[in-house]
């Protein structure tokens, strides 16, 4: 089993994205590997919560280690063959706080938008342009700001990322 550990080959994707993903070819079937992870979750003495759902693992840290950045595991893992499979992982916040940004994202997104067709027709029409000009200055700079507001999220949740990987790797 230590062999097989030793022989996974891990690619990930850019340290870039605040979502990171990663792939591994695995030398197991994909239904062996879930029940793996069933198993574990069952244990008493187990760190992490978690969940198998058709080919989908949710890994969460505890409850009493969780706080708003805390991230989580989702795992897929593939059948290739009968004697291998590809496990596809993305490391995210909670769901309720990934939402809430995308859904801040989306109205800073349409409120530019609104903004860019308000100075257009405050310029056809030759009034003052002062407050739909700030507006579009002032938004991109807020989007900027919540994109290093999600990226110091993540780097605060770090420690929890590796121990969530860590995991993974010792079940896998």
């Amino acid at each position: 089993m230590d062999k097989k550990k030793n022989l996974l080959i891990e690619k990930r994707n850019s340290e870039v994205f605040l979502r990171p993903r990663f792939a591994i070819d695995l030398e197991e079937n994909a239904k062996i590997v879930l029940n793996r992870f069933s198993d574990e979750f069952k244990k008493e003495e187990t760190t992490f919560r978690g969940s198998v759902i058709d080919g989908h693992v949710f890994i969460a840290v505890s409850k009493k280690e969780e706080h708003f950045w805390s991230p989580q595991l989702h795992l897929e893992i593939l059948e290739t063959t009968e004697k291998t499979s590809l496990l596809n992982g993305l490391f995210g916040p909670n769901p309720q706080v990934w939402t809430l940004f995308m859904f801040i994202h989306f109205v800073i997104g349409i409120s530019f938008l609104g903004f860019a067709v308000f100075l257009y027709t405050k310029m056809s029409l030759n009034e003052p342009i002062i407050f739909p000009l700030i507006m579009m200055f002032v938004l991109p700079l807020v989007w900027t700001i919540l994109y290093f507001l999600g990226k110091t999220g993540k780097d605060t949740g770090k420690s929890q990322m590796k121990d969530l990987h860590d995991f993974m790797i010792k079940v896998i």
